[in-house]
């Protein structure tokens, strides 16, 4: 439900938007300011606002729920310069951040699956009154998980540079169309602020990324499922072709989360090899 609100209602109101620009000129208040002044002052809040609050966040989905809303000042920004560039940057900003947004909660699902064998021995963790809502909550929960899953950790990591517009991502691309229109449309004083914003989010990005790769985990491995021993059929044709025993930590990730993050996250990095956006 979160990746649906954060992801599939943001496009339908952007491309909303993205009409109503084009096709009237005049705010709904018929006020003296159209709609590139009522969109600037919306941006310039939401670049800051996303930033500043999102440096005071320990919950994952919070920080990205503010994260979000730093993005959200750079699509409004293209959207208000209503230019062509501009309208190429906004559409480009809008796809990448989708395609970056859905990697990262799939993520976060898969990480929680692959943490069933594990048990959080944390304080922050237990003195949570939801802690039972969701396996991964709390952004102290990554702490040294590369060395639970290089895979999964290398993936999210890819997915939060892009998202800080680290070059050569996909993300830096987006973000550098938008400010290469505001520049071209004289607006400095915005861009300006787009870009010291982006590098003080890059303070609580680099934050899920040192405690990924460099804190020590808070993750034990549970006793019960240690030691439990699961069986199970090998089935061909509804017939039974071979009786295996396994291990709990023989389980592995489901195909359809390994592929979809794989190329999702093969888009983000090997975009730099795509000759037009």
């Amino acid at each position: 439900m979160t990746t649906f609100v954060a992801i599939v209602a943001k496009i339908s109101i952007f491309v909303f938007l993205l009409e109503l620009v084009h096709y009237t000129g005049d705010s709904l208040f018929n006020f003296n300011f159209s709609w590139t002044t009522s969109l600037l002052v919306s941006s310039l809040l939401s670049l800051i606002v996303g930033t500043v609050v999102g440096l005071t966040q320990l919950r994952i989905k919070r920080l990205f729920a503010y994260s979000t809303i730093s993005h959200v000042g750079f699509i409004l920004l293209a959207l208000s310069i209503n230019s062509i560039e501009s309208i190429q940057a906004f559409i480009f900003y809008l796809m990448q951040y989708s395609i970056s947004n859905l990697n990262a909660f799939i993520i976060l699902i898969s990480i929680g699956f692959s943490l069933y064998y594990y048990v959080n021995e944390s304080n922050e963790y237990k003195q949570l009154d939801d802690k039972n809502n969701s396996p991964v909550q709390l952004i102290s929960q990554l702490k040294g998980y590369f060395e639970i899953n290089p895979f999964l950790a290398l993936s999210l990591t890819i997915t939060i540079f892009s998202f800080a517009g680290i070059p050569p991502l996909m993300g830096f691309f987006a973000k550098q169309m938008v400010l290469s229109a505001a520049l071209d449309s004289g607006y400095i004083f915005l861009a300006l602020v787009a870009i010291l914003t982006s590098v003080i989010g890059g303070v609580y990005y680099l934050n899920i990324i040192k405690q990924i790769f460099f804190d020590a985990p808070e993750h034990t491995i549970n006793k019960e499922t240690a030691d439990l021993i699961l069986h199970g059929n090998i089935l061909n044709q509804d017939k039974i072709v071979e009786n295996i025993t396994f291990k709990a930590n023989n389980i592995i990730l489901s195909s359809y989360l390994t592929i979809t993050i794989s190329a999702l996250t093969l888009t983000i990095l090997l975009f730099i090899f795509i000759p037009q956006e």
